[in-house]
């Protein structure tokens, strides 16, 4: 691990401050991620501005918001009533996500955060785009099992590695987001950044930019939600494919639907196609394998990685069918 200067922030404003005016800083919470890939030569700052200090962590409710800070572990935000009750795809998101000892430490903030876990990202040894812009992407032609079937280009095609950011996405959560120009609050809809043909620009953050909260939209109470892992292994291991989904159901009809994958995107990825095939349709199998195809819909494989078009749709129509078992 190279040499860097640390620094501890006493306020929000100055922690914005700081890393706004260095090129080279960044901010420390948890650091799960971060530190590996510190220790990888993949994440090189110059400074880290500790930020663990900062008065950004609980949850509040504002209405029919959770109002989450940043600094919250995804233990406290799992553990939260309000979360178990109405939340329940928040939550097994969550519990899916990381091991407890990981869950204890890992921020909210950082998890929206994290980067991929593809392997030529963080081997410095071999081309990668996303780490080195303009060296190429390894995956493309190489080994690519885990990678992304939606929204890749010839420049990236690797998966982002978040769960509770599927589960967000589903319910239309935002962020506030704090600079040296004030705050502004983004829709995660907007928040993430296709690869395209400049990868290593993964979100809508500027330089400096801090997260400070989560919005988060509370579902009705006659709403059923899940959230659906499939994995190569039942603990410690990230999706194959996932679907964070909710539907309210009533008179044999589906009023309201959110759905959103996971382990196929380059981003966590939203279908509003799929959710207005199930709008105001019966809940049942054709509709539901219907929703299915549109979400996987352009979906464009690799050498390693086609089975995850069936396999994403499958998910797809089990999360579902249980929903609709449940109501």
């Amino acid at each position: 691990m190279r040499s860097f200067a640390y620094v501890r922030a006493a306020t929000v404003d100055d922690a914005v401050a700081e890393v706004t005016a260095d090129p080279d800083a960044a901010y420390l919470a948890g650091g799960t991620t971060q530190v590996d890939l510190m220790k990888d030569e993949v994440f090189r700052p110059g400074r880290l501005v500790d930020i663990t200090r900062l008065p950004l962590r609980g949850v509040d409710r504002e209405g029919d918001a959770l109002v989450v800070g940043s600094l919250t572990t995804m233990e406290e935000l799992a553990a939260h009533e309000v979360v178990a009750d109405r939340l329940p795809l928040v939550r097994e998101a969550l519990l899916s996500g990381a091991s407890p000892q990981l869950r204890h430490m890992a921020t909210m903030g950082g998890n929206l955060l994290q980067r991929t876990r593809c392997r030529y990202f963080r081997d410095p040894s071999v081309a990668c785009n996303k780490r080195e812009p303009g060296t190429g992407c390894g995956a493309v032609g190489g080994f690519n099992r885990m990678h992304a079937v939606l929204g890749t280009s010839p420049q990236c095609i690797a998966t982002h590695a978040s769960d509770a950011a599927v589960a967000l996405l589903a319910l239309g959560a935002s962020v506030r987001v704090r600079g040296t120009d004030g705050e502004r609050v983004v829709p995660l809809t907007e928040f993430y950044r296709l690869p395209g043909s400049t990868p290593h620009v993964e979100n809508a953050l500027r330089h400096g930019e801090l997260i400070t909260h989560l919005e988060i939209p509370l579902l009705p109470r006659e709403a059923r939600s899940g959230y659906l892992k499939v994995r190569d292994r039942a603990s410690y291991e990230f999706a194959l494919a996932s679907v964070a989904a909710a539907l309210v159901i009533d008179g044999g009809r589906i009023r309201a639907a959110h759905l959103a994958l996971g382990g196929v995107g380059t981003v966590p990825w939203r279908v509003p196609r799929a959710e207005e095939l199930l709008r105001d349709a019966p809940p049942d199998r054709d509709v539901f394998t219907a929703a299915a195809e549109a979400a996987l819909s352009g979906a464009v494989a690799q050498s390693g990685n086609g089975f995850k078009i069936e396999l994403g749709g499958r998910a797809v129509v089990r999360m579902l069918s249980t929903l609709a078992e449940e109501a």
